[in-house]
């Protein structure tokens, strides 16, 4: 009898969508391969789930705020069952984009420049800042969002209006705008897994470059770069993971210019829909959908 899988999809956060979409392609895999599976939204029900169906373990496919950032991550802890991808911990610190910045930073990881706004300078002073620190164009971008959800390149001329939408996080990043190529990198385990490029028609790989099939983003694989920094980017991939205490797979964005890798995050639960970069990534290496599945969920219960 193979594993019953209880998969955690949906959940409250702005990438819901992308979660549900997640969670199905997973459970469609994995029924298709002989196990039994249940999906289950986090809030909705959850140890009434887990009480009846008596999980093996538990895949999360959330995404976002709540699913991982730590917190769902808390409370699975508390039911003693293996669940997918990084605990705790290295979730909330992935997550947010200033301390991880600022471990990367210590960890000698190459990252764009930026500083944290509370939206306590008036609009002149803030101004004047980013000219003497960063210079424009920049990235504003939340604190605790994933899939670039509000995310925005700003100039002088439309930084206030911007600023001004979003102004429902209490605080926010600007940082360092670093044209030139979007590379992706997967991590397995301790393995570097692999390299992809991608060439969005849009002005950067943001939400709907992510998710939208008629976007028409360009997936490039093999990618055209150099043995030494193909090696060098892995390795950078590879360092993020192990600094932050990740585990099972995660997805490290960089982009490349003049020679130079920047990491911009580092993401504990990549997606797996169709539109997928881990699965692509792991197809080209010649790893299946489902034995990526497979190998999650088995990395799951070496955990403790």
């Amino acid at each position: 009898m193979k594993n019953k899988v209880l998969i955690l999809s949906g959940g409250i956060s702005k990438e819901r969508l992308i979660s549900l979409d997640t969670g199905f392609q997973v459970a469609k895999e994995l029924k298709r391969n002989g196990y039994k599976v249940k999906i289950s939204e986090p809030f909705n029900n959850l140890e009434r789930n887990i009480k009846i169906f008596k999980p093996n373990v538990i895949f999360n496919a959330l995404h976002g705020q709540f699913g991982e950032d730590g917190y769902i991550q808390s409370i699975l802890e508390t039911y003693k069952i293996p669940y997918t991808h990084s605990g705790p911990i290295p979730s909330s610190i992935a997550m947010d984009k200033e301390i991880s910045k600022k471990i990367f930073i210590k960890n000698k990881i190459n990252t764009p420049k930026f500083f944290t706004y509370s939206y306590d300078l008036k609009n002149k002073d803030l101004i004047k800042k980013i000219d003497k620190q960063l210079k424009f164009p920049v990235i504003v971008k939340p604190l605790n969002e994933g899939s670039s959800v509000n995310v925005y390149i700003c100039n002088k001329k439309n930084i206030i209006k911007i600023l001004n939408m979003i102004q429902n996080y209490k605080k926010i990043m600007i940082e360092e705008f670093i044209g030139g190529r979007e590379i992706q990198v997967a991590i397995m385990g301790n393995n570097k897994l692999g390299v992809i490029e991608l060439k969005p028609k849009r002005k950067f790989y943001d939400y709907e470059a992510k998710y939208n099939i008629n976007a028409k983003t360009k997936h490039i694989i093999p990618v055209n770069l150099n043995k030494k920094k193909m090696e060098n980017v892995m390795n950078m991939a590879l360092k993020a993971h192990k600094v932050i205490k990740c585990r099972g797979v995660t997805r490290s964005d960089f982009k490349y210019k003049n020679g130079k890798f920047y990491l911009l995050e580092i993401n504990t639960q990549p997606g797996m829909t169709k539109l997928s970069l881990v699965p692509e990534i792991a197809s080209f290496k010649g790893i299946s959908f489902i034995k990526l599945i497979e190998w999650i969920l088995a990395d799951a219960t070496k955990k403790k």
